[in-house]
């Protein structure tokens, strides 16, 4: 017996992670170096996420699925190109600003609204998912607030499989420390999943399906809503590049566990 589900993606797009991403003072805060001509990406953590709720949702007839993006038209519009070629979804579009410097309670807010806002969206049926971390600054705590505001209170985090029984009850994979996972059963919908990297791959482009996709998409994004995130009070002193050391020593005569002693001495020192 299928279940009718509701699936909410919430996935930001990010400066892709192969370039070079420079820290630089703008008048709004801290940003990225040319941000906006950066060529972007949606988010690793949420694309699996969104690949992992059109597999449920085509296991499910009926089921619908939303992914609500927050960034700038035209960088939504860039990403979105690509990622409508890989499953089929409605887009929920934010204009709103880009970057991992943004205050988590505002982008929580913003998802929120949008979210509550959607046509015929169901709460008793719906499944929040998102990314367990991010590529940008990740806070660690957004998915889990757009939950509460939501007023869901069954969350997971860290999940790498969900299995939905006849029931509409669910059993859940969470990733613990020593590359385990702890087992959970949820009584059923709602609840939030904030996904690690999942188990299934890239599905491969599909332009029919990015065709079908574009439809929508476009007249979405013409209609996005504009959102202003607050800082509330957020303030950042310093921003830097991470610190790159590099030290090298070729030792001959030293076995594997000597080695590996010297090596953790000296990840224990303040480097």
């Amino acid at each position: 017996m299928a279940n009718v589900l509701h699936i909410v993606v919430c996935a930001g797009i990010v400066p892709d992670p192969l370039q070079t991403l420079e820290p630089a003072a703008t008048p709004g805060g801290p940003g990225i170096k040319n941000e906006m001509v950066l060529p972007a990406v949606l988010d690793p953590w949420a694309a699996s996420a969104l690949y992992e709720a059109a597999n449920l949702a085509g296991k499910n007839p009926g089921s619908k699925l939303w992914l609500v993006s927050l960034g700038p038209k035209a960088k939504l519009q860039q990403v979105m190109m690509t990622v409508a070629q890989k499953v089929a979804f409605e887009l929920v579009p934010i204009d709103g600003p880009i970057g991992g410097f943004a205050d988590a309670h505002a982008t929580a807010t913003a998802l929120a609204e949008a979210i509550s806002a959607i046509p015929g969206l169901d709460r008793s049926k719906l499944l929040l998912f998102g990314g367990w971390e991010s590529a940008t600054r990740g806070a660690g705590v957004t998915l889990q607030l757009v939950g509460e505001r939501l007023g869901i209170t069954d969350q997971f985090q860290g999940v790498d499989e969900i299995g939905l029984h006849d029931d509409g009850s669910f059993e859940v994979l969470e990733r613990v420390e020593g590359g385990k996972h702890q087992v959970s059963v949820c009584a059923g919908a709602p609840a939030v999943l904030g996904w690690a990297t999942g188990n299934l791959p890239e599905p491969r482009n599909n332009p029919q399906v990015g065709m079908v996709n574009m439809r929508s998409i476009m007249p979405a994004l013409q209609k996005a809503q504009t959102a202003a995130l607050d800082a509330n009070g957020l303030k950042y002193v310093q921003v830097n590049l991470p610190k790159q050391q590099r030290e090298t020593r070729v030792e001959k005569n030293m076995s594997a566990d000597e080695i590996a002693v010297e090596i953790v001495t000296w990840m224990g020192k303040d480097n």
